[in-house]
């Protein structure tokens, strides 16, 4: 094999297993490897993240992606051709093409770059989380998979619940429990979902039961929510189903619905550095939800940038090819400089 040297970091890093909680052994590899694709300087954070920077200016870019990893995946294959494995799409490809592109572009004298390869994204965001008090930034680039040839502004929110529901016991022809309860709760949600219309989804996160004298049920549900989402009116709805089944609601977490507009100067500088590195660009509105969403807080210029097709996130054969990946850096090369007003 001859890959180029950001591919290879790719490759290494794909083949270091980290799902979400055990990031660490790749979190070390990178934090490594970083000086050697130019960064000043690099180190793991008190969550564990990936931090580097370069520059010194008072403004700031912030590039992030993602280095934990949902469980899983193919095995690994590694080729001149293409990356196989789990992360290589979601979300290492994006966090390896930043690594290897903002190691290489040039820093106006007033700018400084930090990247950010965060954990917990896939679980609890707790990485990116643990960042946001620390940044003012001037912009913001979110790592995930576009497509070499696609800049996402804006990604849908989410609420993350249980229906939750126990009893002392009792005879289940009589009363037919708490495991009951939470599943008619559950299938009523969904269902008043299913006709919320367009981006409007809930699915079935996890759930547990037991009967053995105490009985218990819960269900957790991750409900995806479009831009125009009325937080106070989901609330009431949550509160209203699971009222009228008997059981308890607990949200663990609401994540808002975020996106800004296609004048967006991040959005700007990728549809003008994907037409230069030979693309028709490609803006996207995505059915996710991650750091952008978290991150929103910040107010400043944002857009989400990787290579890999999102088809392959989370799926038994997760693979990225080599020529989209290096398309993905050059634009990557591209897109920097114009964000700090080089283009």
């Amino acid at each position: 094999m001859s890959l180029p040297e950001p591919a290879r970091l790719l490759a290494d890093l794909v083949a270091i297993p980290s799902p979400t909680g055990h990031e660490e052994a790749a979190a070390r590899l990178l934090v490594g490897e970083l000086p050697r694709f130019g960064w000043s300087s690099a180190h793991l954070d008190g969550a564990g993240n990936v931090v580097a920077s370069r520059g010194n200016g008072r403004r700031e870019l912030v590039i992030q992606s993602h280095i934990d990893t949902v469980s899983g995946g193919p095995r690994i294959v590694i080729n001149d051709d293409v990356i196989q494995g789990r992360g290589s799409v979601d979300a290492k490809g994006p966090c390896c093409a930043m690594a290897a592109a903002g190691g290489v572009v040039p820093i106006p004298p007033d700018w400084r770059l930090t990247f950010v390869a965060a954990v917990g994204e896939e679980m609890d965001s707790r990485g990116a989380r643990f960042r946001m008090p620390l940044h003012s930034p001037d912009a913001c680039v979110i790592g995930e998979p576009t497509g070499s040839d696609g800049v996402a502004l804006s990604y849908r929110g989410r609420i993350l619940f249980s229906f939750e529901s126990e009893d002392e016991g009792a005879h289940r022809s009589g009363s037919p429990g708490p495991m009951t309860a939470a599943v008619k709760a559950a299938a009523s949600l969904i269902g008043i979902a299913e006709n919320m219309g367009p981006g409007y989804t809930a699915s079935v996160m996890d759930m547990e039961g037991r009967e053995a004298g105490m009985r218990y049920g819960r269900i957790m549900i991750d409900l995806r929510i479009p831009l125009d989402a009325e937080q106070e009116g989901l609330e009431l709805m949550l509160n209203e189903t699971a009222a009228a089944f008997g059981v308890a609601l607990r949200v663990v977490e609401y994540v808002p619905p975020y996106g800004v507009q296609k004048t967006d100067p991040v959005i700007r500088a990728f549809r003008n550095a994907i037409r230069e590195a030979g693309a028709r660009p490609r803006v996207l509105a995505k059915r996710g939800t991650c750091d952008f969403n978290v991150l929103s807080p910040w107010g400043c210029p944002m857009g989400a940038y990787g290579p890999g097709d999102s088809k392959y996130d989370h799926s038994p054969n997760e693979q990225i090819p080599v020529p989209e990946f290096l398309r993905g850096v050059r634009v990557l090369e591209l897109a920097l400089p114009r964000i700090m007003g080089m283009g």
